[in-house]
């Protein structure tokens, strides 16, 4: 038998027990939020065990938790459509490549660099089936981001394939991205401080995404907002861009 006590003590621990899933949805949302959302875009990298993987522990949880919380994470954060870290450089299996079809399904944003081994990049960074790009129903931003613009400074010439070619190559990469995943409502425009927006690569992007009519927006941490009022003179681009 069970006495008083020991009764007193279990009701007491049933009591102060706290039952997440009977807080109302919103407050619930705003603890996922808490928890899961992450200030930097996500991609392979060596350190995501460390770094994500303690945010990720709430998908063991039960299978509701799951999913309410992989809802928030893939589709809240950004994901890097080519890795950019050396061990995973010349992968033939991108992160995106790796996510099962509903991750991919309430992914929203994807971070497309450009930059990392300019003068020969990874065969592998190709946009085709293999990224599920035909998962990606609910997908809105694409955000590109250019480390640098090799056609830009003269430190550059004698490298690559031609003084135009990394921007035929980055153009073209940026079109197919936005052709495949039609979603795709705008393109965020961002890079480092030694490449402006008025650099022909960017210009060249630029070109390309007003030909698909999507909406261009600009970081405002490195004032790139001011990229929508730049108005882009296709005569002036010295590479054939193919529009």
């Amino acid at each position: 038998m069970v006495d008083d006590d020991e009764a007193e003590a279990a009701a007491r621990a049933a009591a102060a027990r706290f039952r997440f899933f009977d807080l109302p949805f919103e407050l619930r949302l705003r603890i996922f939020e808490f928890a899961l959302l992450v200030p930097k875009t996500i991609d392979l990298d060596p350190t995501n065990l460390r770094t994500l993987g303690p945010h990720l522990r709430l998908f063991f949880v039960s299978n509701r938790m799951h999913e309410e919380a992989y809802r928030v994470f893939y589709g809240r954060n950004t994901f890097r459509v080519f890795p950019i870290h050396g061990r995973f450089f010349h992968t033939k299996a991108p992160l995106l490549a790796r996510l099962s079809q509903r991750y991919r399904g309430v992914i929203t944003k994807l971070e497309l660099r450009l930059g990392p081994g300019w003068t020969k990049p990874p065969r592998c960074w190709v946009v085709d089936s293999r990224l599920g790009l035909a998962d990606l129903g609910k997908m809105r931003t694409l955000k590109i981001f250019v480390e640098c613009d090799p056609s830009s400074h003269p430190a550059f010439d004698g490298y690559g394939n031609g003084e135009n070619w990394y921007t035929e190559f980055s153009v073209a990469l940026a079109r197919s991205l936005i052709t495949q995943a039609p979603s795709v409502a705008e393109v965020e425009f961002d890079g480092y401080p030694g490449v402006p927006p008025s650099a022909p690569l960017v210009q060249g992007l630029l070109k390309e995404v007003k030909t698909h009519d999507k909406r261009i927006t600009g970081s405002k941490e490195r004032r790139w907002d001011k990229i929508v009022e730049i108005d882009v003179d296709a005569d002036a681009l010295m590479v054939n861009l193919g529009g």
